[in-house]
């Protein structure tokens, strides 16, 4: 087998305990068989395979019939993580940005869906950022400004500017750790609105777009329908045939579109408990799932690491409430933490090193060429057991062998530690 590539986890003190990874191994067992790959026992606490003629067999035939695992590229073609030891994950462009969407849509046939952020400014425009502030140097001093806060034209004029006779101002970002570093990647672009992206990036590959909210502030309905229809009127008014998935961390946020459209499904993001958050709702998968079934949501967004600790949870989510499953984090630049996922029923996984975990996937599934057009229902993802793609179909079968899954399986949950 590869040797392993492995991004380094971002240090969160869990909010659960550190799980035993014999247990966490066996349960993963049992859910990998679940999810219909057959060869797979779980035994004396551990996953082990069984290479008979008849279970390989097996496999592949249900392999043929597994679904393409989506690949969708975060923020682009990755964040920009500024104090990564890893280059890789530094990222060589601008995050949402233009050209980072595009480059991911060249990338690989299997990037089927970009991410990105959306806030929405002070008079009323839908822009790409992730961040709360963005931040800026003049005179030697640092300022900060809340991006909800700042009419179109301020927000536009940080960073590169598209009149090349402009100059903008300088870009700085506030790590998780309180440095702020010049924000310096290879390929630079300028900032950009929802409607450029619509207009600017390859109708070949769907969006993923993220509903951002700031945790540190209270949001009334009525302020979040005036935002929520901003984005809405931008979407209905651009997006054609493009397929479409919203996803939010705002729990109110979140149902709340769903209230507003019915044409495109809604993803509830979650951290599934290793972080902690002030509401409940974002604490938990189960909590997740509570609040999908009582909003009528149609999937949720898990940290990885969540569902690697609750293996048996993907069933839960998936056929007992038949809801769509993705995970987002940086174990998910690991490819055979990617490939695990798939055995499980994972439905689609966001990722930093969107080429690589791209050439990955397809090296397990033969995923055909992505079309220009979205599916039925706004394209996208639709519910549960009927959740299609831009990319279509799957034939083939894992590149790994049984006995190789079996060591995956032990190896994932000292990943997840």
């Amino acid at each position: 087998m590869a040797q392993l590539k492995a991004a380094r986890a971002t240090d969160v003190p869990p909010a659960m305990p550190d799980p035993d990874p014999d247990v966490v191994a066996a349960d993963l067992g049992a859910c990998v068989r679940h999810g219909r790959v057959d060869g797979l026992a779980a035994g004396s606490g551990r996953a082990e395979a069984t290479a008979t003629a008849t279970t390989t067999a097996a496999a592949a035939d249900q392999g043929r019939r597994r679904p393409p695992l989506v690949v969708v590229g975060h923020r682009g073609k990755g964040m920009n993580a500024l104090a990564s030891p890893d280059p890789r994950l530094r990222g060589d462009i601008r995050e949402n940005t233009l050209r980072a969407f595009n480059a991911a849509a060249a990338s690989h046939p299997a990037v089927a869906y970009v991410e990105f952020d959306v806030q929405v400014t002070r008079d009323g425009c839908p822009v790409i950022f992730h961040d709360n502030f963005i931040y800026t140097q003049q005179d030697g001093q640092v300022s900060a400004k809340r991006v909800t806060e700042l009419n179109l034209d301020e927000f536009l004029s940080y960073g590169p500017q598209r009149d090349q006779g402009k100059a903008g101002k300088p870009l700085l970002r506030k790590l998780k750790d309180g440095r702020i570093l010049k924000w310096d990647v290879q390929s630079e672009d300028a900032l950009c609105t929802l409607r450029e992206v619509f207009e600017g990036v390859h109708r070949r590959v769907g969006f993923n777009v993220e509903l951002k909210f700031d945790d540190d502030l209270f949001y009334t309905e009525e302020r979040l329908t005036c935002i929520l229809k901003s984005v809405l009127k931008v979407v209905f008014e651009h997006a054609n045939d493009r397929p479409i998935i919203f996803s939010s961390f705002q729990p109110d946020a979140a149902q709340l579109i769903r209230k507003l459209q019915d044409k495109y499904p809604v993803l509830f993001l979650t951290n599934g408990g290793t972080q902690v958050y002030a509401d409940p709702r974002r604490n938990s998968l189960e909590e997740a799932v509570k609040l999908c079934v009582a909003g009528g949501l149609q999937g949720i967004v898990s940290e990885v690491r969540a569902i690697l600790r609750q293996p048996s949870a993907v069933a839960k989510i998936k056929e007992a409430n038949k809801l769509s499953l993705m995970t987002y984090g940086q174990l998910n630049n690991v490819a055979e933490v990617v490939y695990v996922q798939h055995l499980m029923g994972v439905d689609g996984v966001i990722v930093d090193l969107v080429q690589e975990i791209a050439e990955a996937v397809s090296a397990f599934t033969v995923v055909t060429a992505v079309q220009a057009s979205g599916s039925q229902d706004g394209g996208g993802i639709v519910v549960g057991e009927r959740m299609e793609t831009a990319a279509v179909a799957v034939a083939g079968t894992p590149s790994f062998s049984p006995r190789e899954v079996s060591f995956l399986l032990r190896l994932i949950p000292e990943l997840v530690q």
